[in-house]
């Protein structure tokens, strides 16, 4: 995945969630995270995929027992950088593909909030979901994110002007469904397959989630929002990003299962 790694040694992960439309996404994604640990501290996290760590080290921070997994050598080596020795954090290199350094059923808690935007075909998603199911405990929970394909279509196509390269490039299908290969760096999905693929697999949905809404749509203007206008825009954010009918047009969803 040589591809991966040049894309994140030139990438600046952490200054998209850092910014004030970036942290729409990363504000409800640990909303969620909160919500499903219930408050209990005696509990094991495992983020695979975990970046540069700005989730993985933030929970560590809170007290959690963190095992934080990262392909990228780069990534993993900004997330140790970071780390000050007062976190109960391991961080490990390895693939979503491949946890079997992971004993089954160790973690109340599985994030995987990277991996499923760059995997390509369903045989590797159902691999990578397999693993976080296998090594999380039965009743725990697993919360994958995924790119959505209508953003791409609606911001990538139209709203930046590459419809005429989309379509020269044949990067589309007639069902406007984005052909996501490697060389593109994200797999773009619709709802009704992240449900196809949770069928394959002992786990039952207990939300969806629109990460981000409409933030990467408006982001110049959120940026530009003052702290008041910003805080009532997540109470908006919060109070509908669970509506279903606005899943498919968010940037990131995210999809929280528990293991039967």
């Amino acid at each position: 995945m040589d591809y991966l790694d040049e894309f994140y040694r030139n990438y600046d992960e952490e200054g998209r969630l850092l910014s004030q439309s970036g942290q729409v996404e990363y504000l409800t994604t640990m909303k969620y995270i909160h919500d499903f640990l219930g408050g209990a501290k005696q509990v094991r996290i495992l983020e695979v995929g975990a970046g540069t760590g700005r989730y993985s080290i933030a929970l560590a921070r809170e007290g959690y027992e963190v095992t934080a997994v990262e392909l990228v050598e780069s990534n993993l080596n900004k997330l140790r950088a970071k780390l000050d020795g007062s976190e109960s954090l391991t961080a490990v290199q390895g693939n979503a593909l491949d946890l079997s350094e992971l004993s089954d059923n160790s973690f109340d808690v599985t994030l995987l909030l990277g991996p499923m935007y760059h995997l390509f075909t369903r045989e590797d998603m159902l691999r990578a979901l397999s693993e976080a199911v296998r090594v999380t405990r039965k009743g725990g929970y697993i919360l994958a994110a995924y790119c959505m394909n209508e953003a791409a279509v609606l911001q990538h196509a139209f709203l930046h002007g590459n419809l005429q390269k989309v379509l020269d490039n044949d990067m589309i299908t007639d069902e406007w469904h984005c052909k996501s290969e490697p060389k593109e760096l994200f797999a773009l999905m619709r709802t009704e397959e992240i449900a196809a693929l949770n069928a394959e697999l002992p786990v039952e949905r207990i939300k969806l989630i629109a990460a981000d809404g409409a933030a990467n749509y408006m982001s110049d203007c959120i940026d530009g929002m003052d702290s008041f206008t910003f805080d009532k825009y997540m109470e908006y954010h919060f109070a509908t990003c669970e509506r279903q009918d606005l899943i498919g047009a968010s940037n990131h969803a995210l999809d929280i299962l528990r293991k039967l």
